[in-house]
Order: structure tokens, then sequence, then C-alpha cells
């Protein structure tokens, strides 16, 4: 199965409901290194999210609930996830 950014980014708003997020393939970057599939697509993302969830939690805990939404992706191929947390804005 080929996975999207747009996939990641259904997930990631029905489960987390960010108030902001960011999904890039960089699949295309890795090629040639460990998890590419050759395709140059949907093994390695980088994904920037900011969410009322991550509020009062650890750093550990907030990469957690990402990994957790998206476990569903790494089971069908999903290779590296980026993550970066967004702030709340004041």
């Amino acid at each position: 199965m080929n996975i999207s950014a747009d996939q990641l980014r259904a997930r990631l708003s029905s489960d987390l409901t960010p108030f902001f997020l960011q999904v890039e393939d960089e699949s295309a970057a890795h090629a040639g290194h460990a998890g590419s599939d050759g395709s140059g697509q949907g093994t390695h993302f980088r994904v920037r999210i900011g969410a009322q969830a991550f509020e009062g939690i650890s750093r550990v805990a907030r990469h957690r609930l990402v990994y957790d939404a998206l476990q569903q992706f790494t089971d069908q191929g999903l290779h590296a996830l980026a993550i970066e947390i967004v702030d709340a804005p004041n």
C-alpha cells in the first residue's frame, strides 16, 4: 500500500484535532536509504503539529500521541517520521 501525506493528515486531524498541521512526504530525499521502497513516496514523512491534547504533557508523551495515531501506517511501511511540535498561539 502506498502511504500518502493526505492519509496521515486525515488520521492526525481526526485523532488529535490539531490547530496547526503540516505533513510532508520527504521520501524522495531518502531514495536508497534504509526503509526506502524505491518509489520515492510513502516511507519518510515530516509532521508539524500543534494540538490542545499536547498541553501539560512532556515532549515524549506528545510524540507518543502522534506515533499512536499513525501506528496503522507504521505497520504498512511508514519507515521514518520526523515530528515537530508547534506551540499554541498566545
